[in-house]
C-alpha cells in the first residue's frame, strides 16, 4: 500500500504541512487585500485633499492616489506578513 503523504510531501516523513502552508498564504494574501483597502482609503484622503493635480494610470487626483495607495498598501502588507509568517524560528 502506497502512503500517500509520501507522495505529497516527500521531505516531511509523513507529517501533513500542506494545509499549515495553505492558510499561510491564504492569510498573507486577506492581510495584504486588508491592508490594500486600508491604503486606498488613506490615499484616495490624501489625493482628495492635497494632491489634485496629481496624475496616474490615466486618472487624476482622488482616483489616482487611490489607486497608487491600494498597490502600496497590499505589497506592504503581503511583504509584512509573508516575513512574519515565514521566517525561521531561530
Amino acid at each position: 500500500m502506497v502512503d500517500l503523504k509520501m507522495i505529497f510531501i516527500p521531505w516531511t516523513h509523513g507529517e501533513p504541512r500542506m494545509p499549515k502552508l495553505i492558510l499561510r498564504l491564504l492569510f498573507c494574501l486577506i492581510l495584504g487585500f486588508v491592508i490594500g483597502v486600508i491604503g486606498l482609503i488613506i490615499g484616495t484622503l490624501i489625493g482628495g485633499n492635497f494632491a489634485t493635480d496629481f496624475t496616474f494610470n490615466g486618472v487624476r487626483g482622488y482616483e489616482a492616489t487611490g489607486q497608487l495607495g491600494f498597490i502600496i498598501g497590499a505589497l506592504t502588507g503581503m511583504i509584512v506578513s509573508w516575513w512574519y509568517l515565514f521566517k525561521r524560528k531561530s
